[in-house]
């Protein structure tokens, strides 16, 4: 309690005088936190939800989560600034593939295989590493601001968690979705597991094409065929043709014998073949490679399986056994060129699959594996973002969206791993398999279908564990244990949650997939708006890791800037969708932003205050910002509504730098060591509360420390959970009036900066035409005047300018030296009559005038009659001065 009520005298206390953001950041956390004002429970109030991307248990703040907490943080922010009751949940994935490959590395360091462990005893590492190294990046979110519910705080191998996947697993096996059996995989021979499709990058790489001879058997000549992959002849069972090639005609019905073995295998006929590529013969290897196990399949093919899982030739790779691929790809080269087998060599550029865990090169393999059936489920999904019922901000994603739904297949959901969900498959001794959450319901389900005698010891559960993406579909419905508690009192409040904020790269692994298990398991969708956010590449236009060392640590940023900058840094330029180009200086501009709110708060709270009438100047600006603010905050909502967070900023930032700051500040502003009048500053205390607010899920820390010295607070107070103000209608027509005043303004300060006229010395106004004269106390006061005329005729030796049809002019008297001016301006006419023959040239040219693009034509018919005007204009002003 001490600490509360020192703090909030601290609050109260006189402002440094410089904004220092270590001092009140972690002070500001700390009290939201003790307060509660991050926790959520269904009540009576509009929910608002938003689940967390779980990070990677063991992983560590970057830029990209950077980017997507802070959208998160700011939606989160404003929703509960609405009145709604926001809860946002936290939690992090356990990342099967990423944390086993750092479980088994921190093993080796240590001279310890993986494969000299029981699984037992390999997963006794995993949790302690897990324990060990978990939650970290939760608590690096503290730091910029998160204001998630962490009592909500979940794991997606917690007990809920994981009792909701093998549930799911369970459901959608009796419901015959999930099937067992031997597929083309993506194998990765380094995670020594399978992949989805998904989970496969490709790259385009500069390779080899290497033209083969296959000795036709009993006969003197060679078929050739053209690969990318030589090493895999070992596992050929047959070369394909496409039957209207006339170029091969002659192998048909003919057999060939596969180079350096002479092992015999048929020439085959489909017109899947291209009869362009290479030389229209395909070597047909069905246990490597998608297509080639189709043909496998459609002509009854046997299938040789070169590989051992780590990427090395097994036993039937022959000559070349336990060597590692890309090892005997250069061998077998020399080989085949020294046995007169390789025709030629050219070079080739083809696409190649890569791990995205491991970024090794995949290899495809024929292996048991468990698959969900996607077509049927995809369907609801399709249609529910097809049709709007679930926006993707930007929109250009639905077509990607769509191609990958309308494509879909089925999803390997098994892994060859440890560290995960383990498949609730039991294996009975006899053959066959049960599907039950433990040993002992296996049993049950076990003795319903065999005829012989059978007990719990004699159930072998399936070594594989399921796919990470398995776990944190259910994410949305999970964290509200909506699986285990269908009707509980979470779910049925705060689902459908309202937005998802994540990367275009895991529409397909992560938010295709949600949606598809929100329709499964609740009937709806899981979420209504996805915000997509972009990739934060350097300056040089590369994705930021750690790899290319261009990336800085987010934790030194917010230690440099402070976090409120580094918020703004990673918001200036960072539209849904687009990538952020990010450059220090970003935060900098945020760090200034910060210093520019800090010393404006300074001001206005140095100024003496007291009970004398408000001069007409400031009551012309009250009226004239409340206005301005009302327009911003619609505006602002507006552009909220679409999602244009990055958008929204920027006129927040201009409403406080430009309009507060640069124009009513000064326009309210008294006199030097003068106090101001009470009305004023009661309303100027009014605009920085609502300014405050509007700024607050942008720059949460500072707008905290400044509202509480705003006025005395009482403890248990703050921003966070007060309302942002609803804007109500502008005057629009003083808005655009006032528009014109600061033209005039502007007019009058750029004779005094050309003519080197200080701001303390006075001048004087002069008026040709229609002025609107409300607004000239406060002209009066920005330009230092000491009248505003209107005139019929400007004063000799005036400087003058035009604000639409009207003529402003300043007297200069003796402000100026009238032959310097004089000759200043007859050098000018000078260059402009000079640069007015060049354009009459052009124009007098029938060829130019006739040939040339009419806006090309247009553009020079006005600089002819800018330059006269300014000619005619600098004449007058020289005979002014005569």
């Amino acid at each position: 309690m001490t600490y509360m009520v020192n703090l909030f005298i601290q609050a109260q206390m006189e402002l440094a005088s410089k904004y220092n953001p270590a001092d009140i950041e972690s002070k500001w956390y700390q009290y939201w936190l003790e307060k509660g004002f991050f926790k959520s429970k269904p009540d009576n109030r509009e929910p608002y939800t938003i689940v967390i991307p779980p990070p990677n248990v063991t992983g560590v703040l970057h830029m990209g989560h950077m980017l997507n907490n802070t959208i998160q943080d700011v939606l989160v922010r404003r929703a509960r600034m609405k009145g709604k009751n926001a809860c946002w949940v936290p939690g992090t994935d356990h990342a099967s593939i990423a944390t086993e490959a750092k479980v088994v590395g921190k093993l080796a360091a240590e001279g310890i295989k993986k494969t000299d462990l029981t699984r037992e005893q390999f997963l006794e590492h995993a949790w302690d590493w897990t324990h060990k190294h978990g939650g970290i990046i939760l608590e690096q979110l503290k730091k910029l601001g998160a204001s998630c519910d962490w009592d909500r705080t979940a794991f997606t191998m917690d007990t809920p968690r994981s009792e909701s996947v093998i549930k799911v697993f369970i459901d959608l096996y009796e419901k015959g979705l999930i099937y067992r059996g031997v597929r083309m995989v993506n194998w990765d021979p380094k995670a020594l597991t399978a992949l989805s499709d998904e989970e496969v990058i490709y790259k385009e790489l500069s390779g080899k094409l290497y033209y083969l001879r296959y000795k036709i058997e009993g006969e003197d000549g060679y078929a050739v065929v053209a690969t990318t992959r030589p090493e895999t002849i070992m596992g050929d069972t047959a070369m394909c043709i496409n039957p209207n090639d006339p170029k091969n005609a002659h192998l048909k019905g003919k057999k060939v014998l596969v180079p350096l073995i002479n092992r015999v295998i048929p020439v085959i006929e489909d017109d899947y073949v291209d009869i362009e590529f290479g030389t229209g013969c395909l070597k047909v290897t069905p246990a490597h490679d998608v297509n080639d196990y189709v043909l496998g399949e459609k002509y009854n093919l046997p299938s040789i399986d070169i590989f051992n899982a780590d990427g090395t030739l097994n036993e039937h790779g022959e000559m070349y056994a336990n060597m590692d691929r890309f090892e005997v790809r250069a061998k077998i080269e020399k080989d085949l060129e020294a046995a007169g087998l390789l025709e030629k060599i050219e070079p080739y550029t083809n696409k190649v699959g890569f791990s995205e865990r491991t970024d090794v090169v995949i290899e495809p393999k024929l292996s048991m594996q468990w698959f969900l059936k996607m077509e049927k489920l995809a369907q609801p999904a399709l249609q529910a973002v097809m049709n709007d019922d679930i926006k993707l901000h930007p929109a250009k994603f639905k077509n990607t969206y769509r191609h990958w739904m309308e494509n879909v297949k089925d999803w390997c959901i098994s892994r060859q791993l440890w560290w995960g969900h383990r498949i609730p498959a039991w294996f009975l001794p006899q053959g066959g398999f049960v599907v039950a959450a433990t040993r002992e319901e296996a049993l049950e389900k076990a003795k319903q279908i065999v005829n012989y005698t059978i007990c719990a010891d004699d159930l072998r559960q399936d070594e594989d564990c399921l796919d990470t993406w398995f776990s944190s579909w259910l994410w949305p419905i999970s964290v509200f244990d909506g699986i285990n508690n269908p009707d509980n009192e979470d779910i049925r409040y705060y689902y459908p949650t309202d937005d998802l904020v994540t990367a275009p790269e895991i529409l397909f692994f992560w938010v295709a997939r949600m949606i598809i298990a929100g329709y499964e398991y609740e009937g709806k969708l899981p979420f209504k708006n996805v915000y997509l956010t972009g990739i934060v590449r350097d300056k040089l236009g590369r994705k930021m890791s750690k790899s290319l060392g261009n990336s800085p640590d987010p934790l030194d940023l917010i230690a440099h800037y402070g976090a409120d900058a580094v918020r703004l840094g990673m918001l200036f330029t960072s539209p849904a969708g687009n990538d952020l180009p990010y450059d220090d200086s970003l935060c900098e501009q945020g760090r200034n932003f910060n210093n520019k709110i800090w010393n404006a708060f300074r001001l206005v709270k140095g100024w003496e205050v007291k009970e004398i009438p408000q001069p007409e100047s400031a009551a012309v600006a009250i009226k004239w910002f409340d206005s301005q603010l009302s327009k911003t905050m619609a505006e602002i909502d507006d552009l909220f509504s679409k999602y244009r967070l990055s958008e929204a900023l920027m006129v927040v930032y201009k409403l406080f730098w430009d309009d507060f700051s640069s124009w009513y500040l000064e326009m309210i502003k008294p006199a030097y060591q003068q106090p101001i009048d009470k009305a004023t500053y009661d309303a100027t205390l009014g605009f920085f509360d609502v300014l405050l607010k509007i700024l607050h899920p942008f720059m949460p820390f500072i707008t905290e420390e400044l509202w509480q010295a705003l006025q005395d607070r009482k403890e248990g107070e703050s921003i966070m959970v007060t309302l942002q103000p609803e804007p109500a209608p502008g005057n629009e027509q003083l808005i655009m009036q006032f528009e014109k005043v600061k033209e005039i303004i502007a007019g009058v300060r750029t004779i005094r900066l050309q003519k080197n006229v200080p701001n303390k010395e006075q001048l004087s106004l002069q008026i040709t035409g229609d002025h609107n004269a409300d607004f000239d106390a406060v002209i009066v006061k920005l330009c230092n005047l000491t009248s505003i005329e209107v005139v019929a005729e400007k004063s000799p030796g005036s400087i003058s300018f035009l604000v639409g049809t009207t003529e402003y002019a300043v007297p200069m008297g003796s402000l100026i030296n009238a032959e310097e001016e004089i000759q200043k301006m007859e050098a000018e006419i000078t260059y402009l009559e000079g640069f007015l023959v060049s354009v009459m040239k052009k124009l007098g040219n029938e060829k130019f005038v006739a040939n040339a693009k009419p806006e090309v034509v247009e553009a020079e018919r006005k600089k002819q009659a800018d330059a006269e005007s300014k000619i005619a204009s600098l004449k007058e002003g020289i005979s002014g001065l005569k």
